[in-house]
C-alpha cells in the first residue's frame, strides 16, 4: 500500500489496516519458521507497509498537536 493511498484512510481506517498488517506479518513470520514460506522479502514489505502505516499516523498526531496550540 503506497503512502499516498493511506493518507486518503481516516485514521479509523488506518489503525485497522495496521492491526491486520500486523497479524500478517506475524503469520507471514510463523510460515518462515516452519519452512513454509520461500520468499523472505515478503516479510521485509509487509514490515515496510506497516512502518508506512504508522507514519501516517503519527503525522496526523502531530498535525493535531500543532492545531490545538501544542
Amino acid at each position: 500500500m503506497k503512502a499516498s493511498e493511506i493518507r486518503e484512510l481516516s485514521v479509523q481506517q488506518i489503525r485497522e489496516e495496521l492491526e491486520r498488517a500486523q497479524e500478517n506479518l506475524f503469520n507471514l513470520r510463523f510460515r518462515w519458521a516452519t519452512a513454509q514460506l520461500r520468499d523472505h522479502n515478503v516479510i521485509q514489505a509487509a514490515r515496510r507497509d506497516i512502518a508506512r502505516l504508522k507514519t501516517v499516523l503519527r503525522e496526523r498526531e502531530l498535525a493535531g498537536e500543532s492545531r490545538n496550540g501544542n
